[in-house]
């Protein structure tokens, strides 16, 4: 993938990079794979906002992904590289040998008219899902399992990878996007390689319009606010400091640690660097 830079003709101009969509195929998604999606603007199934700043944005469709890739041992066939606007990630419709169609995300390098193939015997190519316990250590991988069958939630957005660092016994050691290494059941399944779009973090939007078409609203800092509006607001004159950044409802914004599940602490073998988002 590449960015599109543009002549500084306005100034909305002068900073926007846009993906050129080179690895793109065709515009037209698979119909019987479409479902509508409702918006929600951030809001719960109570009507209260629980993610702030989201709303409006243009209309779009839900392609409907298989996270499981449970078709074992049936080999399918690139038809196209898709953008999807649900997520950063590109999709890759596939056909199976016997008709059947579905939509996963597009590893890096998957190419139209590449195969791929799901179960413990298939081999260690681009797209390829295999149980860790048959993936090599130091291998690349991507849309991995936390419960055997349960489908990928893991290195599922644009250029997301892990690593296999190390199996023993009935766990293999995972090294996550944030450099933490996690323990994963063996017979949990993962994507070879990489996932596409890596230039996704490069992007930039340019003009506070073509955010607001991506459902993104605007932000406002708290020092700007009232004091009823935000516990950082209100003082004579400009003024953004004299105390700790604070959500507006008093919680600590930078620096407290929000993890707390004791459940799943021995599953930790290494956490993440604290100053930096991934160990190189």
């Amino acid at each position: 993938m590449a960015l599109k830079s543009y002549r500084p003709l306005t100034p909305t101009l002068r900073y926007k990079q846009t993906p050129d969509f080179a690895e793109i195929t065709t515009n037209e998604p698979y119909k019987p794979l479409l479902e509508g999606r409702s918006e929600a603007a951030g809001r719960n199934n109570s009507g209260r906002i629980t993610m702030r700043r989201r709303g409006g944005g243009h209309k779009r469709k839900y392609r409907i992904i298989d996270f499981k890739r449970d078709r074992a041992d049936i080999s399918a066939q690139v038809e196209t590289i898709e953008y999807d606007p649900n997520r950063t990630a590109y999709i890759a419709l596939v056909r199976y040998t016997d008709g059947q169609r579905r939509y996963i995300l597009a590893p890096e390098g998957l190419k139209v008219g590449q195969t791929v193939i799901s179960g413990e015997n298939a081999p260690l190519e681009i797209g390829n899902v295999l149980p860790l316990s048959k993936i090599p250590v130091s291998t690349i991988i991507h849309g991995i399992e936390l419960k055997p069958g349960k489908g990928a939630q893991i290195a599922r957005s644009a250029g997301s990878w892990a690593e296999v660092v190390a199996r023993e016994n009935d766990y293999a050691q995972i090294k996550l996007p944030s450099g933490e290494i996690y323990l994963i059941r063996i017979n949990c399944r993962a994507t070879i390689g990489r996932v596409g779009n890596t230039d996704h973090l490069k992007v930039v939007s340019g003009s506070a319009g073509r955010s607001r078409w991506m459902g993104k609203r605007p932000k406002v800092r708290g020092v700007a606010m009232n004091p009823v509006d935000h516990p950082m607001g209100g003082g004579e004159g400009r003024t953004s400091g004299g105390s700790h950044p604070v959500s507006p409802w008093g919680k600590k914004a930078k620096g407290k640690k929000t993890r707390n599940n004791k459940r799943t602490d021995q599953y930790i073998v290494r956490r993440r660097p604290k100053n930096k988002a991934r160990e190189t």
